[in-house]
């Protein structure tokens, strides 16, 4: 979460969390008109226009979409609704038990293993 959404914060937190090369999916807001670089994609999608989501090459899946960090947030209002309130101290613990929630593509033995504290 950023504290002022401007395009000096936006760049300094996608510089921070992303791979070396990648592509930003966004809306039009103006705090990402100066994402694109050299090493990042960026592709918007015009709310305004009604445009949700594009397929820009032609093979019929939309590959531009906010649609996953849009749903992301709705998945994590909807995880933390169980715990009826939190302090705001501890949130950045339950947004990493979210995080590590969501990653899980699936239950193996190895996950067990670390969750029983065994080797």
């Amino acid at each position: 979460m950023l504290r002022n959404v401007t395009q000096e914060e936006v760049g300094e937190s996608l510089g921070l969390h992303r791979g070396k090369e990648g592509t930003c999916y966004s809306d039009e807001s103006n705090a990402y008109n100066r994402v694109g670089t050299r090493s990042m994609r960026h592709a918007t999608v015009c709310h305004s226009a009604r445009e949700w989501a594009r397929d820009d090459d032609g093979d019929g899946i939309n590959e531009v979409h906010v649609n996953t960090a849009e749903g992301l947030w709705t998945d994590f209002r909807n995880f933390m609704r169980r715990f009826k309130g939190v302090s705001k101290h501890y949130i950045h613990l339950y947004v990493a038990m979210f995080e590590w929630m969501y990653n899980l593509k699936r239950v193996n033995q190895k996950l067990i293993r670390i969750m029983v504290c065994s080797t």
